[in-house]
């Protein structure tokens, strides 16, 4: 869906130039919603435009659809064209800098005659952007800090693009499925590490496929740069900037081949070791005899890692932090997987910032097999969310009621929810009498993210009728660090009050390393996908991939409880915290 996310990245450069040129606020927040509502539509806007359902999109207009079909009819949009004669637009790309905004960079262009991003960051360097008005050492450093992460982010992009730029690229094989036995993402994505450099496809077919195989590959619609061109290997350079490596092998070798390209590298260096000391040797093509080269298995994981005398290894544990040795122990835990999942317990309607209505991830989630979701829409001092108050959670509360009367008699129950704001001081944005009527309530930060917020989230979890510390450590990769936090008070304080903490998909905010202190401590985690459209509720399998990169079983993992489990979490806590009033 590459025009998709063109036509999105046009709507929210518009809204960029109009904002710098001082436009009505009215247009410029319809574009960024139109940008929105087009990064994450589930469908390809042009069977949209087919079928007339673009039409019924509630958020884009009439004017805003003229300009959709004018792309997709001249591969141009004359506004845009005219937007870019105005303003400079190379300018503009710093905007997805972390502390960088409109009114910087207008300061920047009109005080200082900046034209270009090298001009601006030189500026940043050499001190010249402090002399701007309102331009403190405070937000001077947070720039330089935006900057550092921002080119940071070039270089590795984080899980959930990788995730979709690999998802795409698998599907653009499916029409040579007779050719080819196997294919697989490999690399970092497989092991669903955090950030991801470049992506990695594996491909087993008969040798005399391979060339057809890689033709196909150079043919999909979003490469800009073909870097090689062969028949066991092939590289491009996609749109978006990011590399991706095509390989294929027979399908005797795909299981040395998989873990070879899979790594990590400690981990392969580790099992060479190992083998090396069995008179082995192990490369991407097999297993061997180091004395006769006699090849002696590779064409699955599973058996190269019994070759070795261990178990299978899961991808999301091979980093050598202990997971081998256990293997070799036949003791390796039983991970957490996706068919454990029963619920969601952190997503948004339209009734705060969500793109869809609350009917629609109800049903949403009914066909993904869940046995209860939790709608966890914004409260009332997220007013740029548009935050509920008590009477619109009451409201809230008829039409969730009124679902489930004809959703429980099938097995799926809606848990009212909301994600309550924290406020600085750690109270909450709600009032306890009405936070007693939710039956599962998410506490986050949404503020005041460069100050240590320990003491925000321990009050917090002292609340009985919080169930879940949401995005904890603030953490959203490539866009922001995090807050500074004693993970050790809050895991202790969380076990103490019975309450979870949230492994935030979205953001990949609960690091491997807290999980693994979670899973030490007995402190729940739960997994959620702060889903704020219908195809975000799909990343719960990164989500679990997260999970298990912290090496989480089942039975810590909140979801894997079912609709009474749940309630009895809610309940046991409750009942310890009134208690202890």
């Amino acid at each position: 869906m590459e025009k998709n996310k063109e036509l999105a990245r046009i709507f929210e450069r518009m809204a960029d130039m109009l904002e710098f040129l001082g436009d009505n606020p009215y247009r410029i927040g319809t574009y960024r919603r139109v940008a929105e509502i087009l990064s994450e539509l589930g469908e390809d806007v042009e069977d949209l435009v087919k079928t007339g359902k673009i039409y019924q999109i509630h958020g884009i207009g009439q004017s805003s659809i003229e300009k959709i079909l004018e792309y997709l009819r001249t591969g141009k949009i004359s506004a845009y064209e005219e937007l870019k004669e105005k303003v400079p637009e190379d300018l503009l790309e710093l905007l997805d800098v972390p502390g960088i905004g409109v009114k910087t960079l207008k300061l920047a262009y009109e005080r200082l005659n900046i034209r270009t991003k090298e001009e601006f960051i030189k500026a940043v360097k050499s001190g010249k952007l402090a002399f701007l008005p309102g331009m403190g050492e405070k937000k001077l450093q947070n720039i330089i800090r935006g900057l550092e992460l921002w080119e940071k982010s070039k270089e590795r992009m984080n899980l959930l693009e990788a995730y979709e730029l690999g998802k795409s690229l698998i599907k653009h094989f499916e029409t040579l499925r007779a050719l080819y036995e196997n294919i697989e993402l490999a690399g970092s994505l497989r092991r669903r590490k955090e950030t991801v450099g470049d992506i990695d496809i594996l491909v087993s077919a008969e040798r005399k496929n391979w060339q057809k195989i890689h033709q196909h590959f150079l043919s999909y619609g979003g490469v800009k740069e073909v870097l090689l061109s062969g028949e066991t290997k092939s590289s491009v350079v996609l749109q978006e900037g990011r590399q991706v490596d095509l390989r294929t092998v027979e399908p005797h070798q795909w299981g040395a081949a998989l873990q070879y390209f899979t790594g990590s590298k400690e981990h392969n260096v580790r099992l060479r070791d190992i083998a090396k000391s069995m008179g082995l040797k192990i490369n991407e093509y097999g297993v061997f005899k180091a004395d006769t080269e006699e090849r002696i298995g590779g064409a699955t994981e599973e058996e190269v890692y019994q070759l070795l005398g261990m178990d299978w290894i899961p991808p999301e544990l091979r980093e050598n932090t202990g997971e081998i040795e256990l293997a070799m122990e036949r003791a390796l835990p039983r991970l957490v997987e996706l068919k454990d999942i029963k619920g969601d317990f952190h997503m948004h309607s339209n009734w705060s910032d969500g793109l869809n209505s609350l009917e629609q991830m109800a049903q949403a989630c009914y066909e993904r097999g869940y046995q209860y979701m939790v709608i966890g829409d914004h409260s009332q001092s997220a007013r740029v969310a548009n935050g509920l108050d008590p009477e619109r959670y009451r409201e809230q509360f008829k039409l969730i009621e009124k679902l489930n009367e004809y959703y429980n008699p099938k097995g799926f129950y809606i848990l009212k929810g909301c994600e309550v704001d924290i406020l600085p001081d750690g109270s909450l944005d709600l009032p306890d009498e009405l936070l007693q009527e939710f039956d599962f309530v998410v506490a986050s930060i949404h503020s005041r993210f460069n100050q240590d917020n320990t003491y925000r989230i321990l009050k917090a979890m002292e609340n009985p009728y919080v169930n879940l510390i949401g995005h904890p450590t603030g953490k959203a990769y490539g866009t922001r660090q995090g807050y500074p936090l004693d993970m050790d008070k809050i895991i202790q304080m969380a076990k103490e009050t019975g309450t979870a903490l949230e492994l935030n998909t979205y953001r990949a905010d609960l690091s491997p390393e807290n999980i693994r202190r979670c899973m030490e401590a007995g402190v729940m985690i739960a997994i959620v996908t702060d889903a704020h459209a219908l195809k975000h509720l799909s990343y719960m399998e990164l989500g679990v991939g997260l999970a298990r990169r912290g090496w989480a079983i089942s039975h810590i993992v909140l979801n894997t409880r079912d609709v009474k489990g749940v309630k009895d979490f809610v309940r046991r806590k409750r009942e310890l915290m009134l208690k202890a009033i």
